[in-house]
């Protein structure tokens, strides 16, 4: 990408999330990269953001107390700890996600969900669900493709 016109913002340990988020909104060319702490209360609508890419499934980490704790007494209780705890956390924070790109109504974009088990696993259909109604595809060339026609439109 270095031959590319694009600035790419890293958020790093310890970065503030509002100026980085902020020379991101200014430059419409650019690319956001970061940790999940820029899901929530970031606003950036319009043409800044016109892609969201999710690498992975936001399952909480096995390590988090608060989610383990609650996986741990749902299991206990005869039920399921990932079905009761950790995919409801999931489904809401690709929900949110999927909230940085659309902002308005007249807010275009993709986004882009990286990791294939959205569409292997049985859960899938669940995360899926959870987020807005958006047209779906695996077919990166209409990708590409929509974000090309998106650039045209500046």
């Amino acid at each position: 990408m270095a031959e590319l016109p694009i600035k790419i913002f890293t958020q790093k340990r310890g970065d503030a999330v509002a100026p980085l988020v902020e020379r991101f909104a200014k430059d419409e060319t650019s690319i956001l990269l970061g940790t999940m702490s820029l899901w929530q209360g970031v606003d950036v609508p319009g043409r800044s953001c016109i892609l969201v890419a999710i690498d992975r499934i936001p399952f909480p980490r096995p390590d988090e107390p608060v989610m383990s704790a609650r996986a741990a007494q749902a299991d206990a209780a005869g039920g399921s700890g990932f079905m009761q705890v950790s995919l409801p956390r999931a489904a809401l924070l690709l929900a949110q996600g999927t909230g940085r790109l659309i902002r308005s109504v007249n807010d275009r974009g993709v986004v882009a969900i990286l990791d294939s088990r959205i569409v292997t696993k049985r859960y899938g259909s669940v995360l899926l669900n959870s987020m807005p109604p958006l047209w779906r595809t695996s077919d990166k060339d209409i990708v590409r493709e929509s974000l090309r026609r998106l650039n045209e439109t500046v």
